[in-house]
């Protein structure tokens, strides 16, 4: 196998990996806010906590962005026939839209537990 089809192989693992953590780290993040409300004492150390996974999932989600557009410059043309291709593409147009919504919404109900 060539460079190029490994860099792409390894383009698609990143992709996916960095997804994974974006997921992780808005549910840590919410698990932490949740213990800081039930033991106010330990309230600053899990602050920081949620800051470091906000930031960290702000890095994965540059990630996956930067890895997809890798993704579409590196797309395989009909590899499934003409027919397949069509409601593949269809079905990554609407797959993408719901996962920018997922991104926007998991933002929308993290940040005002990491900046309050």
């Amino acid at each position: 196998m060539d460079i190029k089809k490994s860099a792409i192989i390894l383009n698609g693992f990143v992709h996916d990996f960095a997804a994974g953590i974006w997921l992780a780290a808005i549910v840590a993040i919410a698990v932490l806010h949740n213990a800081h409300l039930k033991n106010p004492e330990v309230v600053m150390v899990i602050n920081n906590l949620e800051h470091l996974f906000f930031w960290g999932s702000v890095g994965a989600m540059v990630t996956i962005l930067a890895t997809g557009a890798g993704r579409t410059f590196t797309y395989v043309e009909n590899w499934y026939g003409p027919d397949a291709e069509r409601v593949r593409r269809k079905m990554l147009i609407i797959k993408h839209l719901v996962l920018f919504a997922f991104f926007a919404a998991g933002y929308y109900y993290v940040f005002g537990m990491v900046f309050h």
